[in-house]
């Protein structure tokens, strides 16, 4: 029984710390007046220890700029609101709740039959030791889930929970059913570093690339007889595609797919082997391998790369890997680019190795600093991606 407590002139490379901007909020990405600092050089102790201290202040700023949406269980940007409804399941593990966050049916219709779809959605799954959310689309749309502007819903839901009810920011997972499986299609591969899995149910895929999903394991799930719109022929077609890219790069690309026979549109809950599925996963912000393509919301980060913001287009791709204490880029569709490093990632009590199309960048050591500390987590509003140290180098053919 449940308890229910619910990221072109080549070889020129420079180290860069961040400057802190004063005055602003958490919640507008800068840092506030009382840590204001000029750089300092950290030990990998001192590090730890910085860290630690720098999560909970920023823990606190949350609390307090959030309250009220965690009162009200909804969240207001510009002129749209996201309401929330969500359960606690069971005991809260040592490192945290698990956050599953559950796309709603509907889309193009009325406000009242996309209320009613949301209302099912918030029961339709029972996961263990987390917190079940599901969020009312922020329009009636056919694409209600995926909308450009949704993305930063989805980024505060993440921050509300996993300072208000102790979320492990690594073990939060996304999922939906029909239109909320057409959302899961957009946002898993365009936020896939937010993800520590996802799982899409009798959604369409429409254009969307899966390349970005290397490190993020992917469920799919469609009744062989959905055939509205070819549900069932794209979802088996994405089932292969998914195949063929694990078969390419084994270590990557993790996969579950399922077309259920003698289902349609509905699945009479067969897809809820999809959430133990996603939980034996959890993400690793600092994957040794990134293919990372821009999509039609465009990022400007992602895991632990960063690209210039007046360079971001459709189909721009990064691919680089850590081997050791080096990092290889191998692809690179921009100017420059900026690598955030940390600890677990690579030892920076060593030197940092940096190559492009095998030739080598950069080769010495690279400082932590406590003002990269600062500005990487208020920037990024995720404890996983705080970076002591980072570089910025400059690519050409």
């Amino acid at each position: 029984m449940k308890n229910m407590v619910k990221t072109k002139l080549c070889g020129f490379l420079y180290i860069t710390s961040l400057l802190c901007v004063i005055g602003c909020s958490t919640t507008d990405n800068s840092i506030p007046d009382s840590q204001a600092d000029t750089d300092m050089p950290l030990s990998k102790t001192e590090t730890e220890v910085y860290t630690q201290q720098l999560i909970n202040e920023w823990k606190e700023k949350v609390r307090t700029d959030m309250e009220a949406s965690y009162k009200n269980k909804e969240i207001t940007i510009g002129d749209k609101t996201m309401r929330l409804a969500w359960t606690v399941f069971d005991e809260k593990p040592k490192d945290g709740y698990a956050l599953y966050i559950s796309l709603h049916g509907g889309g193009e219709g009325s406000a009242e039959v996309n209320d009613e779809q949301w209302y099912n959605q918030q029961w339709l799954y029972e996961p263990d030791n987390a917190v079940y959310l599901a969020p009312r689309a922020i329009s009636n749309t056919w694409d209600l889930h995926f909308l450009p502007e949704t993305d930063a819903f989805y980024h505060k839901i993440i921050m509300l929970m996993t300072v208000f009810l102790d979320v492990n920011p690594d073990k939060v997972y996304l999922m939906g059913y029909s239109a909320g499986g057409d959302g899961v299609w957009r946002l898993a591969p365009r936020l896939a570093d937010y993800w520590a899995a996802a799982s899409m149910m009798a959604g369409h895929p429409g254009d969307v690339s899966l390349v970005n999903l290397r490190n993020t394991p992917f469920s799919i799930w469609c009744g062989a007889e959905d055939e509205d719109y070819d549900r069932n022929l794209r979802c088996a077609e994405r089932i292969e595609e998914m195949k063929a890219l694990h078969e390419a790069d084994p270590e990557g690309y993790i996969y579950d797919g399922h077309i259920v026979p003698g289902k349609g549109h509905w699945m009479d809950f067969e897809d809820a082997a999809a959430v133990p599925w996603m939980a034996q996963f959890k993400r690793n912000p600092y994957p040794k391998r990134i293919v990372w393509q821009q999509e039609e919301v465009l990022q400007n980060s992602f895991y632990w790369i960063t690209a210039p913001a007046d360079e971001l287009q459709r189909g721009k791709k990064v691919i680089a890997d850590i081997i050791g204490n080096t990092i290889d880029i191998s692809q690179c569709d921009y100017s420059k680019l900026t690598l955030s490093l940390c600890d677990k990632m690579i030892d920076l009590d060593k030197p940092v190795k940096v190559t492009f199309k095998d030739k080598t960048l950069f080769n010495g050591m690279v400082e932590r600093q406590l003002s990269t500390l600062r500005s990487t987590l208020y920037e990024r509003n995720d404890p996983s991606y705080i970076f002591p140290a980072q570089i910025q180098i400059l690519c050409a053919d």
